[in-house]
């Protein structure tokens, strides 16, 4: 089993190779209470904005502090062409299924968007406790799949914002279950080597014809995944997967 990570936003400027690093609050609760780690055992810290360093064990005191000697630090490449998905917003928890499940397989940034047909509303203290919820979800799912770069979970946006997003994309792609609307398969759309692909992610009542012809006036080829009419938390998953064996990143 790869070593465990753990998140230490301020790595690069208060861990220094060879010296000792304390983990401590949250995280160092997790790694003495829950994982019961113990001197000698690796981990790896991360601030999960590409830099980690891998370490060892060195102590574990009372509940929530951890000691470990620090590795040398070492920085992700940014990766090329990001992965980028625009997820309407799903009901109930589907949304955290949507941003775990695409952080596992690789998503470089989710957009929630605000879609004519979602049920689900985010509006005032509502809306910045759902975002709080899919940004948490994002950090622990980077961790437990042991990325060093977690993904960007943006402020929610409208279909104007969001077709304003696909415009600057390297490539737009709306993802649709109709074969007569979307005839060409993601499978066989051509890639860029650089940019931002830029995948939509329709809600349960799918994309409306209106928004579907602002974002295809913006660039965006209309592509289907495949036979099968996949649910909104489990398409974007299913075309990250498809796009990171495409892009050489599961090579």
């Amino acid at each position: 089993m790869t070593a465990a990570v753990f998140l230490a936003p301020r790595l690069a400027e208060e861990a220094v190779p060879g010296g000792v690093f304390v983990l401590d609050g949250p995280e160092g609760r997790h790694a003495v209470s829950v994982k019961r780690l113990r001197p000698g055992e690796e981990i790896v810290l991360s601030d999960g904005e590409g830099r980690w360093a891998p370490c060892v064990v060195t102590a574990a005191e009372g509940k929530d502090r951890l000691s470990v000697e620090v590795g040398e630090l070492r920085e992700e490449p940014l990766p090329s062409p990001r992965l980028v998905v625009v997820q309407a917003l799903p009901k109930g928890d589907r949304g955290e299924l949507a941003v775990e499940t695409m952080t596992e397989t690789g998503v470089d940034a989710i957009v929630p968007w605000q879609a004519a047909r979602c049920v689900t509303q985010w509006r005032g203290d509502r809306g910045a406790k759902s975002l709080a919820k899919w940004r948490a979800t994002a950090r622990e799912a980077g961790k437990q799949s042991r990325r060093p770069r977690f993904p960007e979970i943006a402020e929610a946006v409208s279909t104007k914002e969001a077709a304003a997003l696909l415009s600057r994309a390297a490539l737009a792609v709306v993802l649709h279950e109709d074969t007569g609307t979307a005839s060409t398969p993601l499978a066989t759309l051509p890639l860029p080597d650089e940019g931002d692909i830029v995948l939509v992610v329709g809600p349960e009542g799918g994309v409306a014809p209106e928004e579907i012809a602002s974002f295809t006036a913006a660039g965006a080829h209309v592509c289907r995944l495949g036979p099968s009419v996949l649910r909104t938390s489990t398409a974007g998953t299913a075309a990250v997967a498809l796009l990171s064996g495409r892009t050489g990143r599961w090579g």
